[in-house]
């Protein structure tokens, strides 16, 4: 087959599967305003109740134990990890478990320190106060932080230049719990203050079986196990997407068949969606399409793979790459973006060297 001759097709094909874009992604990490409201009726209320990050469930677990056995509030809490794998349900536990209010709030929200001084100085004694996205928060708001998960006290500066003044403003004891995407962002400093720190891993499809029958009990949904099976291996190791999943396959489940849930039923659903056996969508594909199909297999510049496909770089950058590159399809190197022989296998497709019956080894001039 002469690579050259496909181009063309192939280009189009591509274009036409990345035509929907990121913003509108069945396996999507980040929630919207959807799994907002149903994520709120099926989150565990307690860590007994909690599926998976076992370490991190045990370890947290005899933090707050002791806690309430001194009758003092429980340590600053950091919970990183990718999107969708419980670091909000784990915050509203920490307060369950320790019979105290919640206040949530995000690190975008705070762009000042009064901001923060607002928050702060409204909280009640043992308040758990939770942070989202926490390295994105501001500076100076940052720096005032700092004291206050320390020393429970903050300086509020009342007025400006030579005349101004710092008030001390005690607070009473709170337990702050920040979670993030990214711990590297964190300075070292705010990170040092945390007692407890947690780090969330991808759940195994075992146990995104377990969140699949619970969810599907909670939502009155019949499911069997094959089907609950074939939901968690195309649910990326995230709870969040396993429960989006889920009603999709329900929907298909009550208009097409007599609203159970099984292996076929599940398997025809997500092909409707466009959720391959692996997880990957459409958008994935079209990566791997261009990769595969324009360039040979790689190597290739992020921002020529971007145009091929029809996104953005930042796009293809951060929503797309991660996984292929954790499940081994695609990988980055100095020279640009390469396939790997899974991906080929996965495409069903046969790389060059292999269709021509070379060596793979390519001459001074690329023969």
């Amino acid at each position: 087959m002469n690579w050259d001759d496909t181009a063309p097709s192939a280009a189009d094909d591509i274009a036409a599967d990345a035509a929907t874009g990121a913003a509108d992604r069945l396996v999507g990490a980040d929630a919207d305003g959807e799994d907002t409201a149903v994520e709120a009726a099926l989150r565990p209320k307690d860590l007994e109740e909690f599926v998976g990050q076992e370490r991190v469930r045990e370890q947290l677990d005899l933090v707050l134990r002791a806690a309430r056995a001194r009758g003092a509030t429980a340590d600053h809490v950091l919970l990183s990890g990718a999107p969708g794998l419980g670091k909000t349900t784990l915050s509203m536990i920490i307060a369950a478990e320790m019979g105290a209010p919640i206040r949530i709030t995000s690190g975008p929200a705070i762009q000042h320190a009064g901001d923060l001084a607002a928050i702060l100085s409204s909280l009640q004694e043992g308040e758990v106060l939770f942070l989202d996205e926490i390295h994105r928060m501001s500076r100076p708001a940052e720096e005032m932080l700092y004291m206050a998960m320390e020393d429970f006290r903050v300086d509020v500066i009342v007025g400006k230049g030579p005349g101004a003044t710092a008030i001390p403003l005690e607070l009473p004891p709170f337990t702050l719990v920040g979670a993030t995407t990214r711990a590297g962002l964190l300075p070292p400093p705010l990170r040092d203050r945390f007692g407890f720190t947690g780090h969330m891993e991808f759940y195994a499809p075992v146990e995104l079986e377990r969140v699949i029958h619970r969810s599907a009990g909670l939502l009155d949904v019949h499911i069997e196990a094959d089907g609950a099976a074939e939901i968690a291996g195309r649910s990326r190791g995230t709870p969040r997407i396993a429960n989006r999943l889920l009603r999709r396959v329900r929907d298909y489940a009550q208009v097409k068949a007599d609203g159970v849930i099984t292996r076929e039923i599940a398997s025809q659903a997500l092909g409707v969606y466009e959720v391959d056996e692996r997880g990957l969508d459409r958008l994935d594909r079209a990566v791997l399409t261009a990769l595969l199909k324009l360039f040979g297999g790689g190597p290739v510049g992020l921002s020529t793979l971007a145009v091929a496909v029809g996104e953005e770089r930042e796009t293809v950058e951060e929503v797309a790459e991660p996984f292929l590159v954790r499940e081994g399809l695609l990988a980055r190197t100095p020279r640009g973006r390469i396939a790997t022989p899974a991906a080929w296998a996965h495409l069903g497709l046969v790389p060059p060297q292999q269709q021509s019956g070379g060596t793979g080894q390519q001459g001074l001039f690329g023969g």
